[in-house]
């Protein structure tokens, strides 16, 4: 016995995942799909999968399984997608939307241009210390030392500002600072440089996912990391591989405001046999 599963493949700043609407499509074992359809050459192609569904404490809910199969606590750039696909596809009229995560419920407002979502904005909550508290402390890995900054974002994330980016190997050193002992549950990995303009350009490997074009999380977490070593104020553009975000920490809620676009890629369907 086989089910065709209808998705849609969107990305925002190049973070792309497989969306599923699960109130139409029910999923089962959802960690077994996203690593099957993950990969670019004999699945999809994507950075994991996103199942959108029905919430008695928001409006949404939203579950992230990375490529890996492991399960995210939350997404920035899948948060906006699933703005822009609820909009679009007349699930609803709202423009300002509850998300129930595992990190809590976040609040999107819509930008709406002609009819379409532009840009989404993603509250996304007050950052943490993350499971270590660290501010520019030495951290050791493949036979280097780095000053890293510890951020939660709702999941972990380490910040590394560098003074040229392009010197890190981040396919050799993502995977060791991920696994490093410090975090046992693994952590998320940027490395920034700030730019003459004051913009930051920021490399991430993601927890379960390897290098990826953009994190929505990352990028508000090394703004906060810019922010608190005193290399950047309450405002950033993070310049990412996928594209730009722009994020604000608010000085009266102490919330961080993450913006920028959502992108749909194509629609497709896709057989799962029982």
């Amino acid at each position: 016995m086989s089910n065709i599963i209808h998705f849609t493949k969107m990305h925002g700043a190049g973070n792309d995942y497989i969306y599923v609407d699960t109130t139409r499509y029910p999923i089962h074992h959802p960690e077994l799909l996203a690593r099957r359809w993950s990969p670019a050459h004999t699945g999809i192609g994507s950075d994991g999968l996103v199942l959108i569904g029905a919430s008695d404490k928001a409006d949404f809910q939203m579950r992230i399984f990375n490529a890996d199969g492991s399960e995210a606590r939350m997404c920035g750039n899948a948060s906006r997608c699933i703005g822009k696909y609820v909009y679009e596809y007349g699930l609803t009229t709202k423009t300002h939307l509850t998300l129930e995560t595992l990190s809590g419920i976040k609040q999107l407002q819509l930008h709406i241009q002609n009819g379409k979502v532009s840009a989404v904005t993603v509250d996304m909550g007050t950052p943490a210390t993350g499971v270590r508290d660290l501010r520019e402390q030495p951290i050791t890995a493949g036979g280097r030392t780095f000053y890293a900054t510890s951020v939660s974002m709702g999941n972990p994330h380490l910040v590394i500002f560098t003074n040229d980016i392009s010197q890190i190997d981040l396919p050799t050193i993502g995977p060791l600072l991920e696994h490093h002992p410090w975090f046992p549950e693994r952590t998320n990995v940027e490395f920034a440089q700030v730019l003459s303009d004051g913009d930051i350009r920021m490399r991430v490997w993601e927890r379960g996912s390897g290098i990826t074009q953009a994190c929505g999380t990352g990028a508000c977490a090394t703004a906060v990391a810019a922010c608190l070593t005193q290399r950047a104020g309450r405002h950033s553009n993070i310049h990412m591989d996928g594209g730009c975000l722009q994020i604000e920490w608010d000085t009266t809620t102490d919330h961080v405001l993450m913006t920028g676009e959502a992108t749909k890629v194509f629609d497709g369907e896709i057989e799962i046999k029982d």
